[in-house]
């Protein structure tokens, strides 16, 4: 009895439905005369119709947006055949020097152990200075309101907690004495401002220029800690995957004022080498310094399925990884530079395979120094 009456309670439903339907489309031209109660005013609204234009526009952009979804569903099918068949090591930027994990088909992922902690230390003594100099320098026009000493006063609390614990910390005898300085700086500094209830931009210049040879030796330390580490992973991720590598893919982000010199992608660089450049190895340059493995898999997965479309469509595997526009971008741009009487300032057209470095090489196109050595 039950399933009966669920039988034609379901098919008076659809009866229902049915009748609904039919009813709204014989009377969709006069339901449109008719006026509407007061609370159908928000869903109805009282707009004039679409021109038929805008109908006609909205029609064929349908198409853009319904792409998407059929890009987006056939996107996660190649990100499972593409994981199937090729390793892949994602080198991302983290505030512990990197994390690496490691991808291979059929296996879970494997990650790599953090950089030591020392690398950590070195960072976070440099950054102690910087943050000294930016509670000063952001005070420098209202020193006489001593709206600063009250920062000044805890994070000089800081810095001496710090001071009294390094030496529990397991660092070299030189590395040690070089936080050391730092610090002693740092209070040095503070205890000057704090002691006078002042200081002026002089007084944050001799301070700068007496921690920065220590702080000049902290980068070092940092970044000989943190390619010692990522070298070793690597090398001994290689002879894991063995003739597999050969298959594997790279990846790496960046924020813009880490791209150039980018420590994790120059190590990966050292053990794909050149022809693998811009081909299995790739820097994806993001919004900001950490981002998620997820993200980073899918604009990989993105570009290399993108090169089956450009050799479909166009007959080049590499087409895809530029702007599909941008030579003809270029051409728009200069005839609209001679219009304007404007001097085209375009770089030169360059094959879309390259295995260029994705950042500045030539050291004709700048000048100045390049390293904090050649800083007089």
């Amino acid at each position: 009895m039950r399933k009966s009456k669920f039988r034609l309670s379901a098919a008076f439903a659809v009866t229902l439905i049915v009748s609904f339907a039919i009813g709204c489309r014989a009377n969709a031209q006069s339901a449109s005369d008719q006026s509407l109660p007061d609370y159908m005013n928000v869903i109805v609204g009282n707009g004039a119709p679409a021109a038929k234009s805008q109908v006609a526009e909205q029609n064929v952009l349908a198409l853009d947006i319904a792409m998407f979804g059929l890009y987006d569903d056939a996107q996660a099918k190649f990100q499972k055949n593409f994981l199937a068949q090729h390793p892949v090591i994602m080198a991302l930027f983290s505030n512990q020097g990197g994390k690496l994990t490691l991808y291979r088909p059929g296996k879970a992922p494997l990650e790599a152990p953090q950089v030591p902690i020392r690398y950590q230390v070195y960072k976070s003594v440099g950054h102690s200075a910087l943050a000294v100099f930016e509670l000063a320098a952001s005070h420098l026009g209202t020193v006489s309101d001593q709206s600063w000493m009250g920062q000044m006063h805890a994070f000089r609390a800081s810095n001496q907690t710090a001071l009294d614990s390094l030496d529990a910390i397991d660092l070299s005898a030189d590395a040690r004495e070089n936080q050391r300085k730092i610090l002693k700086g740092n209070l040095k500094f503070m205890d000057l401002c704090l002691s006078k209830g002042s200081y002026t931009f002089a007084d944050v210049q001799q301070y700068a220029q007496e921690v920065k040879p220590y702080l000049a030796k902290d980068v070092w330390l940092g970044a000989t800690t943190q390619v010692e580490h990522w070298m070793k992973v690597v090398k001994d991720w290689k002879e894991l995957l063995g003739p597999d590598w050969d298959k594997t893919y790279g990846v790496s982000n960046t924020l813009y004022v880490a791209r150039q010199n980018n420590v994790l992608f120059s190590v990966l660089a050292q053990f794909f080498g050149k022809d693998a450049m811009n081909t299995r190895l790739f820097l994806f340059e993001t919004s900001a310094f950490v981002t998620t493995p997820e993200q980073m898999l899918d604009v990989l997965i993105r570009t290399v399925a993108d090169r089956s479309v450009g050799h479909a469509f166009f007959g080049n595997y590499y087409l895809m990884d530029y702007e599909l526009m941008g030579g003809d971008g270029r051409k728009a741009i200069q005839a609209e530079d001679k219009k304007y009487g404007i001097s085209v300032f375009l770089p030169p057209a360059v094959p879309f395979h390259s295995t260029e470095w994705p950042f500045r090489i030539d050291p004709s196109q700048g000048d100045g120094p390049a390293t904090i050595e050649d800083i007089k």
